[in-house]
This record gives structure tokens, C-alpha cells and sequence, in this order.
């Protein structure tokens, strides 16, 4: 049996790829990414600007941060260097070198759906939250990562009924660049089963690795179109023992993630 939970490798993978002096926020209160950019921060990024809340600051003499009740939670203003204007200004849409984005449906392109399920006539067999500035932070933060909590093929679809945040659209190529968007797109997607990357030419998703435990089978089954597969897929680096204890130490000190 790991001595980790899924999220807490989810957050520790995701943190490898974040870079010392980027900028990086956070939507609403989302747990897992909301941890890997703090144990970024702490681990190997002492120059990063970090999303908390309303605030935008550098938290690295902090020993230990607290968990956010909601987005506006007020107390991480004692540490904060910059305010937003949120919505409207959101950590300056433009200026954000990454970003994280989760669905309520996932498409083979990397489109994702925050509005809801369509059922019949005009309304909705399920709503979600709306897409929260996610629309415009897919178009502009220089790169971002899809985040899923939950791997079915409800979540997993072949394409989804609404896009809230445009990803690689029909896959054609060259499309973003058609339509002027100055950020790169989604260049992961996590969730509790494996990674996902996108294929170079087809901008499909592909699979990068499986989780350690998980078979290819059980992704495939899970997952409501068929991913690009490369000849192997290895397993995922889980967290190292100095990643851990970081995370729960100064991150994660009331154990969310596990």
C-alpha cells in the first residue's frame, strides 16, 4: 500500500512542471493545483508569484499556509503584494504564464465544459458553476493544465455538449494560431488514473502515463474516446519523501489532499 493518496501525488506531479519566477494562479478554491503551486513555491520556486485568493504574493516565509475557506477569503490579505479587482482583473489575465482548468466534461481535443449538460428544450440535466474566467484564461495564460477529480466517461467525452474554455477545438492544426490566441494551450491533463499529454500533430490526447497501480485497460475503460497511445506507457513518478513532507507540513497541514 503507497504511503500517498492520489491527490497528493496528483499535486506533487504537477508541481515538477511549474518554473521558479512564473506567475501562476489558481481558480476559485481548487485543492489539488492550489497545492502544487505552493509546493512549487516552496520546493524549487522561491521566486514564483502565487495566486492566493484575491491576492497575488510570494509566500516563501511563510512556514505554514492556511487553508482557504472560499476564493475571498480575506486573512491571505496580510501577506499580500498585489490586490485584483476580481473578476475583472483576475491576477491580469494576460500576464499569467500558467493556469489551471477543471470540467465537467473533458473532450478527446482538450475543450472542457464548466457551464452544464443539456437536457431537453432549454434547460439543463446539470449545471455548473459557469466558466469563471476560464474562458478567457484558456485563450491567454501562456500555458495551462486540465485538472480532473474524477476520470469516468461521464467526465471523458468524445466532445463536449458546451465549450466553456477552448482547448485544441476540432484538432485541426494551427487553429489557435488562426484565431489569434496568444496563449499555447492546455499541455497536460491529470486526473486520478494517469496523465494525459496532446499528440503534436493531431492535438489529441495521448497518453503520457499511468498512475502506479492503474492498468491501460482500466483507463480505457474509463474514458469516452479513444487516446492516443504511444508504444509504452511508463508509470508515474510518484512523490519523493521531500515532496511529502513539504505538502503536508506547510501546504496541506489539515490533510485535504489525503
Amino acid at each position: 500500500m503507497s504511503d500517498y493518496s492520489i491527490k497528493e501525488l496528483m499535486a506533487c506531479w504537477l508541481s515538477r512542471d511549474l518554473q521558479d519566477e512564473e506567475k501562476v494562479g489558481v481558480g476559485a478554491n481548487f485543492p489539488i493545483p492550489r497545492a502544487a503551486t505552493l509546493l512549487a513555491h516552496f520546493h524549487h520556486g522561491p521566486n514564483m508569484n502565487v495566486g492566493m485568493g484575491s491576492f497575488l504574493t510570494n509566500l516563501m516565509g511563510i512556514d505554514q499556509v492556511m487553508t482557504l475557506r472560499y476564493f475571498s477569503d480575506f486573512r491571505p490579505v496580510r501577506w499580500a503584494e498585489t490586490a485584483v479587482n476580481f473578476p475583472l482583473d483576475l491576477m491580469g489575465f494576460h500576464k499569467l504564464d500558467v493556469f489551471f482548468i477543471g470540467g465537467l466534461q473533458i473532450d478527446a481535443y482538450g475543450n472542457t465544459n464548466l457551464i452544464g449538460i443539456p437536457g431537453e428544450g432549454k434547460k439543463f440535466k446539470f449545471r455548473g458553476p459557469g466558466s469563471i474566467g476560464t474562458t478567457t484564461l484558456a485563450a491567454v495564460a501562456r500555458r495551462y493544465y486540465i485538472v480532473a477529480e474524477h476520470h469516468t466517461p461521464r467526465v471523458f467525452v468524445d466532445r463536449c455538449a458546451i465549450v466553456s474554455a477552448l482547448g485544441f477545438g476540432d484538432g485541426s492544426p494551427g487553429l489557435r494560431q488562426r484565431l489569434a490566441l496568444p496563449g499555447a494551450g492546455p499541455k497536460y491533463c491529470i486526473t486520478p488514473l494517469c496523465v494525459f499529454d496532446f499528440h503534436p500533430q493531431t492535438n489529441r490526447m495521448r497518453l503520457r502515463s499511468l498512475h502506479p497501480g492503474v492498468t491501460l485497460d482500466q483507463v480505457l475503460e474509463n474514458t469516452g474516446f479513444r487516446p492516443e497511445l504511444p508504444d509504452e506507457v511508463p508509470e508515474t513518478e510518484p512523490p519523493t519523501a521531500q515532496e511529502l513532507d513539504i505538502l503536508r507540513r506547510r501546504v496541506d497541514p489539515d490533510g485535504l489532499l489525503k
